[in-house]
């Protein structure tokens, strides 16, 4: 059940706000069912795992890995996916307790505290449109072994542009959408993983054994302490299985839906990133180079299958980027929504950002403004600043949804959710401590992106302390909307 304070809260909202909020309900304090709520399980896991982008992590992250650890890339990978079972698990519940499109900050806001929730969207919003650049760029890299053309950084920007173009229209479009460039993206990690399986030349006590490239390109044993280190970045490489909640308005029956969707959507990100590194890993010719190269899966296709293999491959990554790309802005269009919805900013802000188009069903000017400033940053920003102001930010997101689904039991505040994780209080706990050892190790290595993680954050809690803190009229935060479908929508 909810807590007094928290029902007597929002009722007062809902008399002191009246018709002035559109997107309330003011009677029932509920949010209205503006969004279309046409998402079936599938579909949502389509635009879900189009946000892990597999593909993209299985070339852009795991090379990382492997020239840290080599063949224990596989052990990484193992690991890092037990920890998201965990952090899936929190998801899984809060989503259920709160099937809203506001995600991570709704969860937190509502268990942990309304000044934890604004810090965590700003730093949430900041770093996902940051972000957006960050990957954005990856396609030129790809698609320039089509034509030295389109290697330029421009064609980051154009990806953006085309891709929120898309974004605003219908979910279940984008769902279609994102859903065959997947099995695009699919197809090149299966050509990979076959190309591996097909030439096994390492044994399979490779995949346990931590490595390195030594002086003159040779293997040397590594510490084992290593493989905890780059578990983190295992770790994040099978982030964005939670975009699930960001759809939750729009997906039907999201209460037991959600849940099921996120962790189906980490069960698939994990086999579609750890088989294809393991076929690798056992597949190469020459270990040692594979460890050494910069490059080590382009490496391995041109080694293994010739540079036409790799081409076909490379353009495959390519449309995993502009996916993840178009996924990513579908996410983040829609927190810059709920918080206009939430009132977060003056009227003549809200206003716009918090309007739904009327044929779509899409958050269309929330989502222009996502893309545009994403463009702008991309343009304007240089590279290693933006992974400055974004590399930080996930690990504190982490730590507040374990400590959201830890608290949310205590304080009844999650009382309505239909999924229970098993073993509670094992996973929020362990993925608190994991978490919270991930940020003291990141910061021993390098404090900057750090600071300007919980910069950010401190910017939102001293945003709602001088602006939102005592407005009975803003940031009330109410109830998910009712599970009924419209008549259209039925249709």
């Amino acid at each position: 059940m909810m807590s007094d304070g928290l029902q007597e809260e929002l009722g007062e909202a809902a008399g002191a706000r009246g018709a002035k909020a559109p997107g309330i309900v003011p009677d029932a304090g509920k949010y209205e069912q503006q969004l279309s709520r046409g998402l079936t399980f599938k579909e949502n896991i389509l635009i879900t795992l189009s946000a892990v982008t597999p593909a993209s992590s299985v070339f852009i992250i795991v090379p990382a890995i492997i020239n840290g650890i080599g063949g224990a890339s596989a052990l990484a990978f193992l690991i890092g996916a037990l920890v998201g079972v965990f952090v899936a698990l929190c998801y899984a519940e809060l989503s259920s307790a709160f099937p809203i499109t506001g995600g991570e900050y709704a969860f937190v806001a509502r268990t942990l505290g309304k000044p934890w929730g604004f810090g965590l969207f700003l730093l949430n919003l900041v770093s996902g449109v940051l972000i957006i650049g960050v990957i954005a760029s990856g396609a030129g890299q790809y698609l320039g072994v089509l034509s030295n053309a389109l290697g330029g950084g421009w064609v980051g920007i154009v990806v953006i542009l085309v891709t929120t173009v898309i974004a605003c229209l219908g979910i279940k479009t984008n769902a279609w959408v994102t859903g065959v460039f997947l099995i695009l993206e699919i197809g090149a990690l299966v050509v990979l993983t076959v190309v591996g399986f097909l030439h096994v030349s390492q044994p399979i006590s490779t995949l346990w054994t931590v490595t390195t490239s030594g002086p003159g390109g040779t293997l040397v044993s590594a510490s084992a302490g290593l493989v905890v280190s780059y578990t983190a970045t295992a770790l994040f490489a099978f982030n964005g299985y939670g975009a699930a909640v960001y759809y939750a308005e729009e997906t039907k029956n999201a209460r037991s839906t959600i849940g099921r969707a996120i962790l189906w959507s980490l069960v698939i990100a994990v086999v579609a990133e750890i088989v294809p590194t393991i076929a690798v890993l056992l597949g190469s010719k020459d270990l040692a180079a594979l460890v050494a190269s910069p490059a080590p899966m382009t490496q391995f296709l041109t080694e293994r299958a010739g540079p036409v293999v790799n081409t076909l491959v490379s353009v495959g990554i390519a449309i995993a980027v502009i996916n993840a790309v178009l996924a990513i802005i579908l996410q983040f269009g829609r927190t810059l929504f709920s918080s206009a919805r939430d009132r977060s900013w003056p009227d003549a802000i809200n206003r716009p950002l918090g309007r739904i188009h009327p044929r779509l069903r899409t958050p269309v000017v929330a989502t222009i403004i996502v893309g545009v400033i994403a463009a702008l940053c991309l343009w304007l920003v240089p590279f290693s600043v933006l992974l400055v102001a974004t590399s930080a930010g996930i690990v504190i997101l982490y730590a507040l949804v374990g400590l959201a689904a830890f608290v949310g039991r205590i304080n009844h505040t999650t009382d309505a959710a239909e999924y229970r994780m098993p073993m509670w209080p094992v996973a929020p706990i362990l993925m608190t401590l994991a978490t919270l050892g991930i940020l003291v190790m990141s910061l021993i290595a390098d404090w900057m992106p750090v600071a300007v993680a919980v910069g950010i954050f401190a910017v939102g809690l001293l945003y709602y302390a001088l602006y939102l803190r005592g407005k009975p009229d803003r940031w009330t935060l109410p109830l998910p909307a009712d599970e009924e479908l419209e008549d259209e929508v039925r249709g």
